[in-house]
């Protein structure tokens, strides 16, 4: 998903994953699939067979905890911030991790030719021999939104012809 904003001289581009579901929904669903788990492994464990009851347990943990790191996963961002002096790329899960700073003349825009048509661009920043790929877990039309918005910004300094056919 892309969005942006302008605020007064600054432009921010927020790129993140898709979410099938929030993390309010996933409880829900692990909540629907534990009580008839849980009730079936009590009705067993009083007929004899308790065993069942920890790994009734372990299964809905291991659950909870694909769902949790799976939802985790999926809060990973770029933020590209652009002023009229700079431009700045954080990347991160609920805060940046790695943050790149570039001078807003001498960024260039590099579009890379995509491997099958269902798959997005590749997107890199590039200043003066450092590139920073951004957005390159998007979808292709999230992608294909990324490097307009990105095209009205900034100059392009390299781009493929499979790109520009797509637009």
């Amino acid at each position: 998903m892309v969005t942006s904003r302008r605020h007064n001289r600054q432009f921010t581009i927020v790129a993140r994953p898709n979410r099938s579901a929030s993390w309010r929904a996933n409880k829900l669903v692990l909540l629907a699939l534990s009580i008839p788990s849980l009730g079936i492994a009590t009705g067993f464990a009083l007929l004899g067979a308790w065993p069942i009851l920890p790994l009734a347990g372990l299964e809905l943990g291991a659950l909870g905890s694909a769902l949790y790191y799976v939802n985790w996963k999926l809060q990973y961002r770029h933020v590209i911030t652009l002023t009229d002096d700079e431009v700045r790329i954080d990347k991160g899960f609920y805060l940046p991790r790695q943050s790149w700073q570039f001078c807003r003349k001498h960024t260039g825009l590099l579009v890379q030719r995509q491997q099958h048509p269902w798959e997005s661009p590749g997107i890199s920043l590039q200043n003066r021999g450092e590139a920073v790929c951004v957005g390159e877990f998007l979808n292709r039309d999230d992608g294909l939104a990324l490097l307009a918005l990105l095209r009205a910004e900034l100059q392009v300094r390299s781009d493929s012809a499979a790109v520009q056919a797509a637009f």
